[in-house]
């Protein structure tokens, strides 16, 4: 068996979804973009409900979180199975124990790319994409219980903080880790996603390097889900890509909700420079 999961990880609304459009185009090397509702081709989620069933042999019930964890093995058995060199897959989860099992197991894992973005940012879209209020989810991501409830689609995901869920990916890592900052993804997607590549061991083509970024920009992802909509969509929300910004929080968001994320989360913000701005 292969070490050959490397986890696409992030807490939600980070960029995850952005860096496997770019992977995905990037690995097509087509000369047109990639349909966004195709990107599950070029690697897999964690959480998928219908894996725990193939797993169980049988339909289980999602909302039996203590049964979702204990097949979470099987199910990542079952990634690796395949014996290739690389298994790109997904995960909100934290990494830590939980329910007497390990969320994220070195034994399947080659390696992670751990993406984050200024919490100020992130609870404005998590408030869209979960369609709470900014108060409430601004409470969600400072809360260590925060977990996704299992829905019909998708098994138990477990959150923490946002600090928590930080501190447990770029802390003492066990395998190579590569984190990315949203911002920094903004401001440069070449020299970022360059690194991507090349913690893929993905030989780097400039041109085919320049088409992906392209292919993946915010714009064209708006209007491929203004035209086809996009299965990962929340049920909640209108849409899944948004406005895909930095900073919107300096002008929607209270400055009570900003001292509560500062004042939460400060000592993970001044290590990476959340709190310079």
């Amino acid at each position: 068996m292969k070490k050959s999961i490397v986890w696409l990880a992030s807490y939600p609304k980070s960029g995850n979804t952005w860096t496997r459009i770019f992977i995905a185009n990037y690995l097509t090397n087509s000369e047109k973009p990639i349909p966004i509702n195709q990107i599950h081709r070029f690697g897999t989620g964690d959480s998928i409900a219908k894996m725990y069933h193939i797993a169980a042999g049988r339909e289980i019930d999602v909302n039996n979180v203590q049964l979702s964890v204990n097949l979470r093995e099987r199910v990542l058995q079952g990634i690796v199975a395949n014996n290739a060199d690389i298994n790109l897959v997904k995960t909100h989860n934290i990494r830590k124990k939980t329910h007497g099992s390990e969320l994220i197991p070195p034994k399947f894992t080659r390696s992670a790319i751990y993406i984050m973005r200024n919490p100020l940012d992130m609870a404005i879209s998590y408030a869209r994409h979960y369609d709470v209020a900014v108060e409430q989810a601004v409470q969600v991501v400072g809360s260590h219980e925060n977990a996704n409830a299992p829905t019909p689609k998708t098994v138990a995901m477990f959150l923490g903080s946002w600090s928590d869920h930080v501190r447990s990916w770029t802390n003492l890592s066990p395998y190579p880790l590569l984190v990315l900052k949203y911002e920094d993804i903004l401001a440069d997607p070449e020299t970022e996603f360059k690194k991507v590549l090349k913690h893929l061991d993905v030989p780097l083509d400039q041109d085919r390097l320049e088409r992906a970024i392209k292919f993946s920009s915010f714009k064209e992802l708006t209007k491929q889900e203004e035209n086809s909509g996009f299965i990962e969509k929340s049920e909640k929300s209108d849409k899944f890509f948004s406005k895909g910004q930095s900073g919107q929080w300096k002008s929607e968001m209270s400055q009570e909700l900003i001292d509560k994320i500062c004042t939460d989360h400060k000592q993970v913000m001044e290590r990476y420079g959340y709190l310079d701005d």
